[in-house]
């Protein structure tokens, strides 16, 4: 869906902005707790509709990682995640590499590249300074 065609409701719009002021990268479920503060009667059906509609746009990044749920980042731009495999916290990875990769793998293989994902699994420095 091209973002001129994307009509911007108001549960859109608030669902953007819950996004867009959380650096947490979190599911569907905290989205739709976080909305109902301002919005009560919002459904969970329209918060998971307009995520999609929203990542199908390229307003958002929804964030699959096989664990059978989504989480979704409210920057759209292609960048890298760390996810902590002991607290669950995903942290953006912030390094110059995309278009740098991209330009090395589309030279390799003489391909065109339109775009790719890298992600990062560990343990968080706050995980790692927890005495048990």
């Amino acid at each position: 869906m091209n973002n001129s065609m994307m009509r911007m409701t108001e549960q859109r719009a608030l669902i953007l902005r819950i996004l867009r002021s959380t650096k947490s990268h979190p599911t569907a479920d905290w989205i739709y707790q976080e909305a109902r503060k301002t919005m009560p009667n919002i459904s969970l059906g329209t918060v998971y509709r307009n995520l999609r509609v929203l990542s199908e746009a390229g307003e958002i990044m929804e964030l699959d990682f096989g664990s059978g749920y989504s989480r979704y980042d409210g920057n759209p731009d292609n960048h890298y995640h760390f996810e902590c495999r002991k607290c669950g916290k995903m942290y953006d990875v912030d390094l110059d590499l995309v278009n740098h990769l991209d330009k090395l793998v589309a030279e390799s293989l003489g391909a065109i590249i339109e775009e790719h994902r890298l992600e990062f699994y560990g343990i968080c420095r706050e995980c790692r300074n927890v005495k048990n």
